[in-house]
């Protein structure tokens, strides 16, 4: 099924938005073995994004193929020693103490890391991430710590049939990210998209999609 997911996945997604980028597939794998991920990578995933720092670590070394690794999931501070180094791009960067933090310690290791800015887009009390109007002075703010790369924006839209509203916020989204991008053109992903809005997400101009239940099927919570 793995297989199969991931080459219909592959075969059917654009390969660049209406804007003319490259749209990267990061697969989601949280709670997933270390056998089913490697599975995934060996029929074309080339991008691997986890939510928890245990998994992370207990499935490092596991992982074939050299994916690059990403984090997707919500970061706290007193975990970052785990990723520094091993982590190709930090989704979820949603609060000015964890891009300090991050900062910090990654100067003390002497590595830079590459993050993208979290954006509450939908302005809700069960998300994290900077507000929309607060987006610019996030990033102005925090492109000028030390070791940090911002390389762009995450958000993730709300759980809704309300197709309006989410094409709404979609645009919204895709409006920060053009006005940051030409303050810097080192921005360059706007990771937005999951399993049951990638679609509209890449029309409204997203170019990293973070897939998981597309792939794995439904997660299996008492593993």
């Amino acid at each position: 099924m793995i297989e199969e997911n991931v080459k219909n996945l592959l075969g059917s997604i654009p390969n660049t938005n209406p804007y003319g980028e490259k749209v990267t597939l990061v697969a989601a794998v949280k709670l997933q073995r270390a056998e089913d991920i490697n599975r995934a990578v060996a029929v074309g995933i080339t991008d691997i994004g986890d939510n928890h720092v245990q998994e992370f670590k207990d499935k490092f070394v596991d992982i074939v193929g050299a994916p690059k690794r990403h984090f997707i999931g919500h970061l706290q501070t007193n975990k970052i020693k785990y990723l520094l180094g091993k982590v190709d791009l930090y989704h979820s960067v949603d609060r000015m103490n964890l891009a300090e933090e991050l900062s910090k310690r990654s100067a003390a290791a002497g590595v830079t890391s590459n993050i993208l800015i979290q954006i509450n887009i939908g302005n809700e009390e069960t998300k994290g991430g900077f507000s929309p109007e607060l987006a610019e002075n996030a990033y102005g703010t925090i492109s000028k710590l030390p070791n940090l790369n911002v390389r762009g924006l995450m958000a993730m839209l709300p759980d809704t049939d309300d197709t309006d509203l989410l094409k709404k916020l979609a645009a919204r989204m895709r409006t920060i990210y053009d006005k940051l991008r030409a303050r810097n053109n080192n921005i360059k992903y706007l990771s937005m998209g999951m399993s049951g809005d990638y679609e509209l997400c890449i029309e409204q101009g997203s170019n990293m999609i973070r897939l998981g239940t597309a792939i794995f099927g439904a997660r299996k919570y008492n593993n």
